[in-house]
């Protein structure tokens, strides 16, 4: 395990659920109406899972309660099938029911390494 290189991907993806968080202040409608809103938070979330993947497996392997191999497909998602449509409700339940919990399994996971 490198603590040091975890450390920072900890903080770049606690920065991307705070970016993510911000963006989606005004809720769902905005969300689904904003093309603007749905590319920021589509670009956080490709970047966030990137993030998570680079994470040490030992580190990983502390937190089994995150679904690490769903966060990674959720990325070859985002990444890979754009052109065949993104469906934002599946987004939008991602960020509402799981972006919740993952953020404070890394906070977890972040004290970890201080």
């Amino acid at each position: 395990m490198n603590r040091e290189r975890d450390a920072v991907y900890i903080e770049h993806i606690l920065e991307c659920i705070d970016r993510i968080k911000h963006y989606t202040r005004n809720g769902k409608d905005t969300f689904m109406n904003e093309s603007l809103v749905q590319d920021a938070v589509l670009r956080r979330l490709q970047i966030m899972a990137e993030s998570t993947q680079r994470l040490s497996d030992d580190l990983k392997a502390d937190v089994p309660d995150v679904d690490w191999r769903a966060l990674s497909g959720f990325r070859n998602l985002l990444v890979h099938d754009y052109l065949g449509g993104i469906d934002l409700e599946r987004v939008w339940d991602a960020i509402a029911n799981y972006l919740p919990s993952l953020e404070r399994a890394i906070k977890g996971m972040s004290v970890g390494l201080d």
